[in-house]
């Protein structure tokens, strides 16, 4: 393929995924109302009454849940566009076994999901009333202020979870390796204590408890980038010792 024929491929697979997301948002909205039903029967907002400060904040709430929604349908679609985007580079092992990235994108967001919603957000939602209580400010909290909240917490940690998952697939690509990714080490533990510092309240636990466990995350992407190479450097070997004999 020429260089404008991989851009016309890239453009088609992007239209595909931004169809995907409007169908995944238009499903969304159809299931915004019982999942809001669930999330206002659950701690800590069960013994609360959320109020509206616009006319907008109503609307507001059923599209951040309808994106939320839609990315958890959208993200396995994604991968599998990436995978059959270099399909033709691949061999037919290498396409069988990037292929089971599709499935495991779903798990690792789901898994990022619950913990940032039972781990991380009610230690922020705690920290924050206590500020409110000490400082004996009255709290009324708004529909949109109190999931704007929620969802800038569970969204950046949700989509760290797929760590792994991408820098497997881009090991898979030889575009990274574990030797590159381990001089990056540095600079990777800085973004992610970075990031767990400003989604989490400003404490050395809360930041802890979410730095932490990114940085597991990363380590475990680089043990895991190390298995993948390691293969294919068998497979190189094979190859030279098959071929180079001949």
């Amino acid at each position: 393929m020429t260089l404008f024929e991989h851009i016309g491929e890239l453009r088609r697979r992007l239209i595909y995924i931004i169809l995907v997301l409007v169908l995944g948002m238009i499903i969304g909205l159809l299931v915004a109302n019982p999942a809001y039903d669930y999330l206002m029967s659950q701690e800590p907002v069960n013994g609360m009454t959320l109020h509206a400060f616009s006319l907008w904040d109503g609307i507001g709430m059923y599209m951040k849940f309808a994106l939320v929604i839609a990315l958890v349908l959208v993200l396995p679609f994604i991968f599998y566009q990436a995978w059959a985007f270099v399909k033709p580079a691949l061999g037919i092992k290498e396409q069988k076994s990037a292929l089971m990235f599709v499935p495991f994108a779903l798990i690792m967001f789901l898994i990022g999901l619950a913990f940032s919603y039972f781990v991380v957000f009610p230690m922020a939602f705690t920290f924050t009333t206590s500020v409110a209580e000490h400082l004996n400010l009255e709290e009324t909290y708004g529909v949109t202020q109190y999931f704007a909240f929620m969802f800038n917490i569970l969204l950046p940690i949700s989509l760290l979870f797929e760590l792994p998952l991408v820098i497997m697939f881009l090991t898979k690509l030889r575009i990274l390796n574990p030797k590159r990714l381990r001089k990056m080490r540095r600079l990777a533990y800085f973004i992610l204590i970075l990031i767990g510092i400003i989604i989490t309240p400003p404490d050395f636990i809360s930041d802890s408890l979410v730095a932490i466990p990114l940085i597991l995350l990363y380590e475990a992407s680089v043990l895991l980038s190390s298995v993948v190479y390691r293969k294919q450097l068998e497979r190189d070997r094979q190859w030279e010792e098959e071929f180079g004999a001949t």
